[in-house]
């Protein structure tokens, strides 16, 4: 993980790619493609190995997600859950798609819903 924009987006499935950056004191986690029960777990074991011990807050950009199943919740609500366990914050930016399906279960809060990435990178505390 460098201090420079993620150039190549690694790919963690067919349908998935990810890619992550230190940015803003943070940690900024970027992807593209469906998240889904195909993808689920791939994205989770990607976020957990990047992430490692650190106490750095966690910002998972969504804006190029294609879709995003109940399965692909499960693992955005099981991210927050530990998280906040563990007194890091956790933000998540969407796209239309996302936000609709995320707003459809009411977990906009939970997950703390972001319309945009600088949207984010602002509302995080120092």
């Amino acid at each position: 993980m460098g201090a420079g924009p993620i150039i190549d987006l690694q790919r963690l499935t067919v349908s998935l790619r990810g890619g992550s950056e230190h940015q803003a004191g943070c940690l900024l986690f970027r992807f593209t493609g469906q998240l889904d029960a195909y993808s689920d777990k791939n994205f989770l074991s990607f976020i957990s190995e990047q992430r490692g011990t650190s106490p750095l807050p966690i910002v998972i950009d969504l804006s190029r997600i294609d879709f995003i199943d109940s399965s692909g919740l499960g693992v955005l609500v099981q991210l927050a859950k530990q998280c906040q366990d563990a007194g890091i914050q956790f933000l998540v930016v969407g796209n239309a798609r996302v936000v609709q399906t995320v707003k459809l279960v009411r977990l906009e809060e939970f997950l703390h819903l972001q319309p945009d990435l600088e949207t984010a990178l602002a509302a995080l505390t120092p």
